[in-house]
């Protein structure tokens, strides 16, 4: 589709980085673009391997390439009226109320406006909640209460205007590396100081200055103390509030009476944020997602608000968003709790703004259910038609069983989705393929408020199409053809912008009516703009609320008086140990995307549980050993991971594997269903566990070309690795050989439990491989993986297959576990380069290697090897 250079913007998390995509002979280039304000040309290891996961939803049987219905392939003229008919009939007979939509903030914010327009003003249904509940509302519904609009005051700029940093539930470097890149750069130039306030020792902790090792949930208390502490010390700006915030008595008396946590590190912090005017607080997913999420977004909020530091160059408290469009899908009433542009539900002049401007009569006031709340009817039968969008939420929900057992008992289940093959796919009766990064138009909007454009560089794979095309055809054939007259992706960006101005007057702090005629050569040529960017002007605001002005009625800010609580569950004896949940440095969400990378499914290839050594050996368990974890709702088996990066009694759990990668890796089994009571969002910060050793009478590996049922395995876990796909076993029963395909070769030592077997197909090429053992077997990886990619076996490589050794002569030297993705480096070149290169440091390494010349965040895991490699050396 692209003939020329194409600026876009990566799909991942919420720094919404800037790239430039190339055409090449073969395909697409990707890099960082220059001139994006977020990432000035730089990348992480997600986004320097975009290139990798368009080629294998090229290559494999991975897109959703036509429409289903009921299983049966169709064109896009009975899929679109098999929507609408089937919404329309729930409506007839159960009414609105009966329909929800659960969305995703992969979605372009075109699409979003779309469906919230249909659903919310034209079907009447108020049920429409999105993916970026689980990471967001908290953030959200602390910015409404402390500056009456969900606004991030400051600008990534601040990062690096700051004298002091404070990350908050942040481990910025796996999550958000191009901001640990540009905090690590201002700690180097500057010497700004940099605080994590995080129960684990993660990566981010490599560049600071202090960290405090908060126990979880202990939030409020800290922060509680540090608002006390600057009482105390004369540090509140007493005439700034007197000027401009509400609330500080209370929120003082409050204060007091908590009990700061009795932890390391506690007063030097309190000492630092009191005498450091150019204070900017990072928070994110540690604070948000938590049954007390909103009390510790406001306990962050309340420590600005005293001492006047927000929207100020460097002094700012900044939430960090999961998803590319988490904001963007705010903008235009994503949440249950919203209205497009802002607008409240439950304000009955903003309801009545909004029908008028839609002409929609279907529309009602009043707040839909949220995220959990409406799985929830769903199992029980109120909702009785549900479309889902982008989204896989029978893995990312909390009570994963329950959510799965929702949507086998939803009469209609709706999916629209880029993949074939997801957990919530399997429940769906109408599949929609939907188009994928690469092929969709319209804006996304970051962390900083930055509005950006995502522009395709190729076509739509197979029949896809975007998500508001498929929203808009639907909304035609239920007979909304007049208000869904869209032809392109700038008809609905220039509507939502008039909305945004419609009948503002300065009331809402979301107003881009400066775009709102916006011709589509301009619109096409958009470059980066941060909102609010009112009618008359063009130029974006990058900070708001630095006067003192805020969005409530009065101008004033408000501290909330809010008090530290103990989470909804606490450990117990049948559940001694504490879960912390959240991502891996290469991988995004449930894998459907990052997944099909070997480069970033070499890191982590599989879901670790990571343990203290003092309750792993309590346990029984060893580093490397199969563990049963085990909450109140259900159980998963991972990999035993034994560091000292876990604080005592507590452990942690990768959020990405799903029932379509693993055997039981999917941890919203184990998450609770408790919600904050303001924002609705789950708490899976806090789990109560317990481990337990997991026995199989044998381990296994297994390469396979094509996809391998596994089903009754207790253990097992796919890794994609180019030509095939790597899967770790485990079991007591036997391997069902029968399911494997070809001309077999066997060898077995019994008396050792031994047994190697390979398949080869009618043309010469391996299919398969199988390696059991009591242990897990040692065999030589990269050799056997490139033999897939061979036209044919070698007589050589034929007749020491099952040794699972190279020929001699032909040896292949193995790179072990990539640690630096960006680079494509292992840890045999990094140990090697320690071992023989003359390597000290990190730097050296780098040098030699080039690991961790790229996004950085492999940096500490570099160190760590060399600590184990030379102890003297100083990292």
């Amino acid at each position: 589709m692209a003939d020329a250079a194409i600026r876009t913007t990566c799909p991942y998390c919420g720094v919404g980085c800037g790239l430039i995509v190339s055409p090449t002979r073969d395909g697409w280039a990707v890099g960082g673009d220059p001139d994006h304000p977020a990432n000035r040309g730089r990348l992480c290891s997600k986004g320097a391997t975009l290139m990798d996961t368009v080629t294998a939803e090229d290559t494999g049987p991975v897109r959703l390439l036509h429409p289903m219905v009921d299983g049966r392939r169709t064109g896009w003229g009975e899929a679109v009226n098999a929507v609408a008919d089937r919404l329309a009939a729930v409506v007839a007979e159960h009414g609105p109320d009966a329909v929800g939509f659960y969305v995703s903030g992969q979605l372009l914010t075109e699409d979003y406006y779309a469906v919230n327009k249909l659903a919310k003003g034209f079907i009447g249904t108020p049920h429409v909640d999105t993916n970026s509940r689980l990471c967001m509302a908290s953030t959200v519904a602390g910015h409404k209460r402390a500056f009456g609009a969900d606004v991030v005051p400051g600008t990534y700029e601040d990062l690096e205007l700051a004298d002091l940093v404070v990350l908050v539930g942040s481990n910025l470097a796996w999550c958000h590396p191009v901001l640990a890149q540009r905090l690590r750069a201002a700690r180097r130039d500057r010497g700004t100081k940099v605080v994590v306030v995080d129960p684990r020792r993660t990566a981010t902790c490599d560049f600071a200055d202090l960290h405090i090792a908060l126990p979880p949930g202990q939030d409020v208390a800290l922060f509680n103390g540090l608002l006390a502490h600057l009482d105390r010390v004369d540090a509140i700006d007493r005439e700034y509030v007197l000027r401009h915030v509400s609330g500080l008595d209370e929120a003082l008396a409050a204060a007091r009476a908590d009990t700061p946590p009795d932890v390391e590190g506690v007063e030097l912090f309190y000492h630092w944020v009191a005498t450091t005017p150019k204070t900017v607080t990072v928070f994110s997913q540690g604070v948000n997602q938590s049954s007390r999420g909103t009390d510790k977004v406001n306990a962050i909020l309340n420590v600005h608000l005293a001492t006047g530091r927000v929207g100020l160059p460097g002094a700012t408290p900044f939430s960090v968003t999961g998803q590319p469009n988490a904001m963007g899908g705010r903008e235009v009433g994503g949440l249950a709790n919203q209205l497009a542009a802002h607008m409240n539900p439950d304000d009955p002049h903003d309801v009545d703004r909004l029908r008028r401007f839609w002409r929609a009569p279907n529309l009602t006031g009043g707040q839909g259910l949220k995220a959990v709340e409406l799985f929830e009817a769903v199992r029980a039968g109120r909702i009785k038609a549900l479309w889902i969008m982008a989204t896989n939420p029978a893995v990312s929900l909390p009570e994963g069983d329950l959510v799965r057992a929702a949507l086998a008992a939803c009469p209609t289940v709706i999916v629209s989705d880029m993949v074939t093959d997801t957990d919530t796919q399997r429940f769906a009766h109408i599949r929609l393929p939907a188009a994928g990064w690469g092929e969709k138009d319209g804006t996304v909007t970051n962390s900083e408020r930055r509005i950006s454009r995502q522009r395709p560089f190729r076509a739509p794979a197979g029949e896809a199409k975007p998500d508001w095309w498929i929203v808009t055809q639907v909304a035609r054939a239920m007979g909304f053809e007049t208000a869904f007259r869209y032809r392109a992706p700038v008809d609905l960006f220039r509507e939502h912008a008039a909305l945004s101005a419609f009948e503002n007057d300065g009331l809402r702090a979301f107003d881009i009516g400066g775009l709102a005629n916006l011709k589509p050569r301009a619109y096409d040529a958009l470059a980066p703009v941060q909102w609010p960017v009112p009618a008359g002007t063009s130029a974006g605001t990058a900070r708001l609320y630095g006067d003192g002005r805020y969005t409530h009625a009065n101008g004033r800010g408000r501290m909330i008086a809010v008090r530290q609580e103990a989470p909804a569950e606490r450990a117990s004896l049948r559940f001694p140990l504490v879960a912390n949940t959240g991502r891996y440095r290469d991988q995004w969400h449930t894998m459907t995307r990052t997944g099909l990378s070997p480069r970033l499914a070499a890191h982590r290839p599989e879901p670790l549980v990571e343990m203290h050594p003092e309750d792993a050996a309590a346990a029984g368990l060893a580093d490397g050993a199969l563990a049963r974890v085990t909450s109140r709702r259900g159980e998963v088996v991972m990999r035993v991971a034994i560091g000292e990066a876990q604080r005592p009694g507590e452990v942690f759990l990768p959020m990405h594997w799903s029932d379509t990668l693993s055997a039981r890796g999917s941890i919203g089994r184990l998450v609770p269903g408790h919600v904050d009571s303001v924002s609705g969002q789950p708490e899976s910060k806090h789990v109560p566990v317990r481990v337990e050793p997991l026995r199989a009478a044998w381990h296994g590996l297994l390469l396979a070309r094509a996809p391998v049922d596994l089903a009754g395995l207790p253990y097992w876990v796919k890794q994609a690795a180019g030509p095939c796909a790597v899967y770790e076993l485990a079991g007591d029963e036997a391997f069902p050989l029968d399911r494997l395909d070809g001309e077999r070769l066997d060898y077995a030592d019994a008396r050792h439990g031994i047994a190697r077997h390979a398949w080869i197909a009618a043309d010469g090429r391996l299919s398969a491989c199988l390696f059991l053992a009591p242990e897990r077997p040692e065999v030589a990886r990269d050799w056997l993986r490139d033999l897939f990619a061979a036209e044919t076996l070698s007589a050589a490589d034929r007749a020491v297959l099952l040794a699972g050794r190279a020929p001699e002569g032909g040896a292949v030297a193995e790179s072990g576990r990539i640690v630096c993705s960006c680079m494509a480096v292992g840890l045999a070149a990094i140990e090697a380069a320690a071992a023989g290169g003359g390597a000290l440091t990190a730097e050296d390494i780098g040098r030699l290697t080039g690991a961790g010349t790229g996004c950085g965040s492999c940096v500490p895991e570099i160190k760590e090897i060399l600590s184990h490699a030379k102890p003297a050396v100083a990292a």
